[in-house]
Order: structure tokens, then C-alpha cells, then sequence
């Protein structure tokens, strides 16, 4: 089984992005499951019904989310719609949270389960993720490939979760911090994992936003307001993971970048 998942879609160029590249990639690399984070979807911030459709026809069968999915309340209208195939972290506490953390999906007649847990370092306090999992995974199908899209802004805290959960999850994969890290490897020969699978948006600008207002924050130390770069060249951030469909365990991850200087991808 091959997963395909690509990084944060950030704002309509992202979109633009991934309804340009996902198809050739998909046509090329022939995943059994597509998974993308478009939780910057909307302006940089949130998705709403339209963003997560077109995500949808680009090619993605999940959509998952981060701390950025509830920043447009029209994600209310549709989060919970069970024919829609979006996640939001599944640590957020109490029993009427809007949408769900887990999706289970059927591929090659095998139990799929894609998992989006958001981490507590230098971000939001949620739940304890690794508490979170130990609660979850008794709860799921022993004989299952399990996902994981893990959001969190620190990279020690990615790599703890990844080493947590080898031999108990296929794979764990990082978003939020939008730089895809070089990192890619198969812990214990069991699981995947990849640091940060990086962005989906503008190569020009700094994490898919205008160079400007982030620049002056750091001069001024003052809040600025952000901007997505919409007139930036082209980047998207992937990697594509090989499950042993008997087994669960992640046979190999590799990542990839297409943008400007890096065409690899669509000649090797």
C-alpha cells in the first residue's frame, strides 16, 4: 500500500498548487490513499466548504486539520458532515466536539485509519497527545495500518511522539511548521516517520505569507497583521509512504519538493 500525504495548503495559491500538481503526482506515484493537511486553506488561516471541495476533486481522499481548523466558523457547516472526509485534532477535551480526530477508511480491503493529533508544545493546551494515543489505539482494530498526521510545532516533541508509538502505528508524520525537514526514515524497521512534510503555497514568500509584516514584526517586536503571498511562484511539499499491507509496518518514506529549483520530481 503507498500513501501519498502532502503538507499545509496555505491560502488560494496553495489551492491553485495542489488542483496543478497533485493529479501529475498521483498519475506518477499511483497511491492506494491520499491524504492532505488543509487547515491554511482559507487566507492562511481555517477552510472553509469550497477549500476543502476543491482539495477533494484535486485527488485527496482525507483532509486533515491542525490548530488554525476552527478560525472560520463556516467550518461548523460541514465538519461534521460524515460524507465529508475531514479531520480536526482528535485531542481537543470533551464529548461535543464539533468533527472528528479519526477517519477509518477501506483500502485494498484493508482497515485504514487516519489520526490527527495536534502536540502541546509551545502550542494550545489539549489534551496530553501521548496519554491521547494510549487511550485511542486499544480502542482500534489491532490489525489495521494507522495514520498519523501529527501537528505540532516542536520537533523534539515530534520525534518523542514517533518513537512513543513505533511498532504501534504504520507511520507518523509532522505538520505546522511548513519547512519540510530531511529527516525520512522507518523507525525499528516498524514505522515511518518524516519531522515536518513542509507547505503547499508560495516559495516566495516566508511560510507561504508576505515577506513584509513578518519582517517588521520582528524589528518592531509589535503584532502584525499577515498576508498570504497569492502572487508567489509555486511549491508542494510531499512524501510518499510503502506499508506492507500483512505486516502494518512501513517498508519505506520518502519525501519530496517540487518548486522552482527543484523539478526532480517530474523528471526523474
Amino acid at each position: 500500500m503507498k500513501i501519498l500525504f502532502v503538507g499545509d495548503v496555505v491560502g488560494n495559491i496553495g489551492l491553485k498548487t495542489i488542483e496543478a500538481y497533485l493529479p501529475k503526482i498521483k498519475q506518477k506515484i499511483k497511491p492506494q490513499l491520499t491524504i492532505v493537511n488543509g487547515e491554511n486553506a482559507n487566507g492562511g488561516k481555517g477552510i472553509k466548504v469550497d477549500d476543502y471541495q476543491r482539495i477533494q476533486v484535486a485527488g485527496a481522499d482525507v483532509v486533515s486539520g491542525g490548530n488554525h481548523i476552527w478560525d472560520k466558523r463556516e467550518v461548523l457547516d460541514f465538519i461534521d458532515d460524515p460524507k465529508k472526509n475531514i479531520l480536526r485534532p482528535y485531542n481537543f477535551s470533551g464529548e461535543d466536539v464539533p468533527g472528528r480526530g479519526i477517519i477509518e477508511k477501506k483500502v485494498n480491503q484493508k482497515k485504514v485509519y487516519i489520526i490527527n493529533m495536534q502536540g502541546t508544545a509551545l502550542m494550545q493546551p489539549l489534551d496530553n497527545p501521548f496519554l491521547a494515543f494510549d487511550k485511542l489505539l486499544p480502542t482500534l482494530d489491532k490489525d489495521a495500518v494507522k495514520f498519523v498526521d501529527f501537528h505540532a510545532e516542536t520537533t523534539s516533541e515530534k520525534i518523542a511522539v514517533a518513537k512513543y508509538l513505533t511498532g504501534r502505528v504504520s507511520a507518523v508524520v509532522g505538520t505546522h511548521t511548513h519547512v519540510q525537514t530531511n529527516d525520512a526514515r522507518v523507525f525499528d524497521k516498524k514505522t515511518a516517520y518524516l519531522t515536518d512534510v513542509g507547505m503547499t503555497g508560495s516559495y516566495d514568500g516566508i511560510l507561504g505569507v508576505k515577506d513584509e509584516p513578518i519582517i517588521t514584526r520582528f524589528l518592531t517586536q509589535r503584532p502584525t497583521k499577515f498576508d498570504v503571498d497569492e502572487d508567489g511562484r509555486m511549491q508542494i511539499g510531499f512524501c510518499v509512504i510503502d506499508i506492507n499491507d500483512q505486516t502494518n509496518y512501513a517498508r519505506s518514506i520518502k519525501n519530496y519538493v517540487i518548486n522552482p529549483d527543484n523539478q526532480k520530481f517530474l523528471t526523474f
